[in-house]
């Protein structure tokens, strides 16, 4: 196949409501990657009242955002609970941040506010905590090559995982999911979650292309390799951040 006739579509819910510490730096980054590999990219921004075919997108991305915007956005996924469900198990690709990530799973408890229903593509849930998880984040990913995750932590919630439902990976600083089983994010299937802001993925670029080669298996049933890029400065990024406390 010529890599030049490939397209990816991607999904970006309800980014005037989940858009913090620069999460929109995570569609950026898969679009420039892929632009840069001659692969071409039609984003859609998804908002309150839009409909979702799943039919149509790759990948899906949905950013943190504060409790008052993440109730907004709880009503909302559960009217396209289905079309999702439907998208996870045709193998779309998800990625979702900090608040983005605890409303794809089961429900979101705030202190003294009502439960707020996830949609359950990852089987965790998330209560809030009484102390705020602010810093640095190494953690090693068993799948990627490096297997480092870098990234910046902003959250009180404590988020468990249960049943099929992995860690994205085990952190050796910050303090991850929970700050007790040294896990940081979830995994089922393609749908993934993370507490990592900062972006998450320029900092980590071959995670990034990960997902990029996971949404071209989805749409083209194939695995197509990437063409290298140069990063010589998105690894420099990347290294420099390795075991960083502050």
């Amino acid at each position: 196949m010529n890599e030049k006739t490939f397209t990816l579509n991607i999904a970006h819910l309800y980014p005037k409501l989940l858009n913090i510490y620069g999460d929109w730096g995570n569609v950026l980054t898969i679009k420039k990657r892929c632009e840069w590999r001659n692969i071409g990219v039609n984003i859609t921004s998804v908002e309150i009242g839009d409909t979702i075919d799943n039919r149509i997108y790759d990948i899906y991305f949905l950013g943190g955002g504060q409790d008052q915007q993440q109730i907004a956005v709880s009503k909302e996924l559960q009217k396209h609970k289905n079309a999702l469900q439907d998208a996870s198990d045709e193998h779309a690709v998800f990625l979702a941040i900090c608040g983005g990530y605890q409303l794809l799973g089961n429900f979101y408890q705030p202190h003294n506010a009502e439960r707020l229903k996830g949609i359950g593509l990852l089987d965790a849930y998330t209560v809030a905590g009484e102390k705020r998880f602010i810093g640095n984040v190494t953690a090693k990913c068993d799948y990627t090559i490096p297997q480092t995750l870098v990234g910046f932590e902003n959250h009180s919630g404590l988020t468990f995982l249960q049943g099929e439902t992995e860690p994205l990976a085990y952190i050796s600083v910050g303090n991850g999911n929970n700050g007790k089983d040294k896990t940081e994010g979830a995994r089922c299937k393609n749908v993934f979650g993370t507490y990592l802001h900062g972006s998450f993925l320029p900092k980590n670029p071959h995670f990034a292309d990960y997902l990029i080669k996971l949404a071209l298996k989805k749409r083209y049933k194939d695995d197509i390799p990437l063409k290298p890029l140069n990063d010589k400065l998105e690894e420099a990024a990347h290294s420099s951040l390795i075991n960083k406390k502050y």
